[in-house]
């Protein structure tokens, strides 16, 4: 079966999974939206791919702030990784973990 992160993270949070708060982004608007709705000062904008190897191809950003998640969102929005031509994105709170 193939899922997408952001479809696991619905899977899970049906069955009382705790995930982190985060939102599916079809445009760098959009993105920016969700940052300002989550109203926290790290996101990490990631491509949703069926493929491994999306962070080391730059499918991956931090952004804390709007002009970062418009920019990385729009360049993750216009990559092509590993074939994979990238229709959403899924912009989630990340943490610093210790």
């Amino acid at each position: 079966m193939k899922v997408h992160e952001y479809q696991a993270k619905e899977i899970f949070s049906t069955y009382g999974i705790p995930v982190e708060r985060h939102a599916l982004c079809h445009t760098a608007d959009g993105a920016v939206a969700a940052y300002h709705r989550m109203g926290v000062n790290r996101v990490a904008i990631k491509a949703q791919v069926l493929t491994g190897g999306r962070g080391k191809a730059g499918g991956v950003k931090l952004a804390n702030n709007d002009r970062d998640v418009y920019q990385y969102a729009q360049t993750i929005l216009e990559m092509t990784i590993k074939g994979c031509q990238h229709c959403s994105r899924i912009l989630h709170q990340f943490y610093d973990r210790p």
